[in-house]
């Protein structure tokens, strides 16, 4: 698995990149805050329901959620299912808001 901090994302965003997110954090996290990823829950990925990004299997997937740990359990899980380049997101959305407060 591959990682990625929060300041090379933010860049990556910013430079208008066309990036697969996916946050794993539950729907109440998503809907307070989000930096655009599509919400597909731990608990989801874990259960095989991972059709909204079954054709990135072969695109970088980078996936966040609170604090890095959720996230790089979904990673291991998608690579498993064939997932060939997942990116995790060290510190998760905790890192983000340190390093760039509303």
């Amino acid at each position: 698995m591959k990682t990625i901090d929060v300041k090379e994302l933010k860049l990556r965003l910013d430079a208008g990149e066309s990036l697969n997110l996916v946050d794993v954090r539950e729907p109440s996290e998503h809907a307070e805050f989000n930096v655009g990823g599509l919400l597909i829950p731990l608990g989801d990925i874990r259960m095989g329901d991972t059709e909204a990004i079954d054709q990135l299997k072969n695109q970088e997937v980078i996936l966040y959620c609170r604090s890095g740990n959720r996230s790089g359990q979904a990673a291991m899980i998608l690579e498993t299912m064939g997932f060939e380049n997942v990116v995790n997101v060290v510190g998760g959305m905790l890192s983000w808001h340190e390093n760039f407060p509303a």
